[in-house]
């Protein structure tokens, strides 16, 4: 973590690349999501965000501003938790408006439905999906 970020602190980097970032990563993967933008959206814009991040470890803790390692640690946590958020969303949007054709199997996936299965769980013909 030393050569990493050779001017911080683990506090400094908790709150400024963890809180701050993180959340704001959190917030842009799921509004990339949100507008069906492709998942490269969110490599483009965690790129910029990971500059503003060591913008702001500069501007308020005297970090090193033009640190290649500390930049890409940086941008890599930001990139990690913007797929997070991406996926999530994605994944409910799939199985929410596709209800017909998805359904969710987790918080990072979902799948197709069975054939004449309905969102119900309804056999297409009227009864029961039979179990198993």
């Amino acid at each position: 973590m030393d050569s990493i970020y050779a001017d911080e602190s683990l506090l400094q980097v908790a709150l400024v690349t963890g809180a701050l970032g993180g959340g704001a990563a959190f917030l842009a993967g799921r509004a990339i999501a949100q507008t069906w933008r492709p998942f490269w959206h969110v490599v483009v814009y965690m790129a910029m965000l990971g500059a503003a991040t060591r913008f702001v470890h500069f501007a308020l803790f005297d970090g090193t501003l033009l640190s290649l390692p500390s930049y890409t640690a940086d941008t890599l946590f930001l990139v990690l938790v913007g797929a997070f958020a991406w996926r999530m969303t994605r994944a409910g949007q799939m199985a929410t408006q596709y209800y017909w054709l998805y359904e969710r199997t987790g918080l990072l996936s979902w799948r197709e439905r069975a054939a004449g299965e309905t969102a119900s769980g309804q056999a297409a013909a009227g009864g029961p999906l039979p179990p198993g």
